[in-house]
C-alpha cells in the first residue's frame, strides 16, 4: 500500500475508495492466515469477510485503528478462530505444504519433503497447544514481529517467545524421535 496512514485516516472517515483499497491489499493475506489456521476455504472465506464487516463497524463507530491497521487485521481474525474453536471444541488443522514450489524440487525430494510437511502438519495438530500453534503460524509463516504476535494473540513479548520455544522444542522432540532420532 502506498500510503498506509493516508489510507487509513480516509478509511476512518469511510471513503469508499480507502475502504476498497484496504480490503484489496488486506483480504487476501488474511484469507491465506485463516487457511493456515485450518479454517476450511468457505468458512475462511466468510470470516474474512467477517474481519472487513468487523472494520467497517469499528471505523462507523468512531473507534478501529489509527495505526498498525495489518496487526488490527490479523488479530481480528485470530480472535475470529478462537472464538470459532471455543465454540465448537475443536482443533482445526494446520496447512502447511502451501510454500512448496514444485518447479524447483525434484521428484523424489519433492515427495520425501510432502510426506515431512505432512508430518510436521499432523504433528502441529496433534502435539501444540492452540496457543503454540498460532504463535508459530504467526511469526514464521505470516511473518510477524515477536511484538506485532503479541498484540495479536493478546500478551506480551515474554509470553510468545515462550509459547515459541515450548512448541518448537515440541516439534523437535516428536519429530526427532519418529524421524529416527536426528535432530
Amino acid at each position: 500500500m502506498k500510503d498506509e496512514s493516508a489510507v487509513l485516516a480516509a478509511a476512518i472517515s469511510l471513503d469508499q475508495d480507502a475502504l476498497a483499497t484496504i480490503f484489496d491489499e488486506y483480504a487476501p493475506a488474511i484469507y491465506k492466515y485463516l487457511l493456515r489456521l485450518g479454517v476450511n476455504s468457505q468458512e475462511a472465506d466468510q470470516a474474512a469477510g467477517d474481519v472487513f464487516a468487523r472494520l467497517l463497524d469499528k471505523f462507523a463507530e468512531g473507534k478501529g485503528p489509527r495505526t498498525n491497521l495489518r496487526s488490527y487485521l490479523f488479530q481480528t481474525a485470530y480472535h475470529l478462530v478462537v472464538d470459532d474453536a471455543r465454540e465448537s471444541h475443536r482443533i482445526a488443522p494446520l496447512e502447511a505444504a502451501e510454500s512448496m514450489k514444485e518447479d524447483t524440487i525434484p521428484v523424489q525430494s519433492l515427495a520425501e519433503e510432502k510426506m515431512l510437511l505432512e508430518k510436521l502438519s499432523t504433528t502441529m495438530e496433534r502435539e501444540l497447544t492452540n496457543e503454540q500453534r498460532n504463535v508459530l503460524v504467526l511469526r514464521f509463516q505470516e511473518e510477524f514481529s515477536l511484538k506485532e504476535t503479541a498484540e495479536i494473540v493478546g500478551k506480551n513479548v515474554n509470553a510468545v517467545k515462550a509459547l515459541q520455544n515450548r512448541g518448537i522444542n515440541k516439534l523437535r522432540e516428536v519429530l526427532g524421535s519418529e524421524l529416527g532420532g536426528k535432530r
